[in-house]
């Protein structure tokens, strides 16, 4: 099968940054699937993994945790889904990932594809779906409420960074399904639109100092912060922004260590989310993410939440994989970067 994948962490200019290979079809076995590949969606965890983790001498490794395919094969042990079935994953950091033609993965975290968009417009969903919905309910604790009421409740949700991939379908959930007041922040006209078109409630500009333009508001104080970039920057506004016993989740790596007791005062708490946990140590609880790939297709095909799909750069190969890589690195690329067909 084709596949694209790198043997050294080189930068992504280099003619072996990314390369086209052929790899052995793998067979499905136990609880996992065999998906042919349709569709992918690219990530920074992509450049990350491609830049800081060098395969062994020899070895080469597939990168990719977005996609969307057709089902040709099940294990023995696999019970929902079947050939035929078309369905949307983020995958496992520990296995091969989804720049190959084909995928195995555990059934337990996989979702069927919302029906009502296309196969490149659900590949941008998975993995910042999974990130945003486990920060907003697991971590964040935000209440939920039916989709669609307008009911609105005494939270105030932060958003840093709501016009990259991870913020693009957060703000869309706390929208649909929660009754908390949004603010996003973003800078540029085109990120101030888009969040704006994604339902939040106010934008602030995040290269101005957060406090004054969110007290200017004059909503009371923020309950909570998804902080999807830039943490270690915040930090002290966050804590000074937010009421009591208030909630930060973060999702990025700060350079240096963050000074925790400085939450004592307000008892605020910080939170990490890191949504391939479940997948790399096989929690109890692992097929909660099958359920909410499932349940926000619902929404997807209810018409409450769109794709965040940003940029389709066309088939998956090396080459558009480069320059998808590329433009992620930069850190300017609003929505999400998708790639279809071989």
């Amino acid at each position: 099968m084709k596949a694209i994948a790198y043997k050294k962490s080189l930068p992504i200019d280099q003619a072996d940054s990314l390369i086209d290979i052929e790899l052995p079809q793998p067979i499905a076995t136990g609880r996992d699937i065999l998906v042919k590949v349709n569709a992918i969606a690219v990530n920074p965890v992509d450049y990350k993994v491609r830049l800081n983790m060098p395969p062994a001498e020899g070895e080469a490794k597939v990168l990719g945790w977005d996609a969307v395919g057709e089902v040709i094969a099940t294990g023995e042990s696999a019970q929902n889904f079947k050939p035929g079935d078309v369905v949307y994953y983020a995958g496992d950091f520990t296995r091969q990932g989804s720049n190959a033609e084909y995928q195995l993965v555990d059934e337990r975290i996989v979702g069927l594809k919302p029906k009502s968009v296309s196969d490149a417009e659900a590949a941008a969903l998975p993995l910042t779906t999974i990130t945003a919905y486990e920060l907003l309910f697991e971590h964040l604790n935000i209440k939920q409420q039916k989709a669609g009421s307008t009911e609105k409740s005494k939270e105030v949700l932060l958003v840093v960074g709501a016009a990259g991939g991870v913020g693009s379908i957060l703000v869309q959930l706390a929208k649909a399904i929660t009754g908390a007041t949004i603010i996003a922040t973003a800078s540029r006209p085109s990120s101030k639109e888009w969040v704006t078109n994604l339902g939040a409630d106010y934008v602030v500009d995040h290269t101005q100092a957060l406090q004054p333009q969110i007290e200017a508001l004059n909503i009371g104080q923020v309950t909570h912060v998804a902080s999807l970039n830039g943490t270690e920057s915040y930090f002290d506004t966050y804590i000074e922004l937010l009421a009591p016993f208030g909630k930060i989740a973060m999702i990025d790596d700060p350079e240096n260590s963050l000074d925790v007791m400085k939450l004592k005062m307000k008892s605020l708490s910080l939170h990490i989310e890191f949504m391939f946990a479940r997948s790399m140590f096989n929690a109890s609880d692992i097929d909660e993410q099958g359920k909410l790939l499932n349940q926000v297709a619902q929404l997807i095909d209810s018409g409450f939440i769109k794709t965040t799909l940003g940029k389709n750069l066309g088939a998956i190969n090396a080459a558009n994989l480069k320059l998808a890589h590329k433009e992620l690195e930069t850190g300017k690329s609003i929505g999400k970067i998708v790639l279809q067909g071989f």
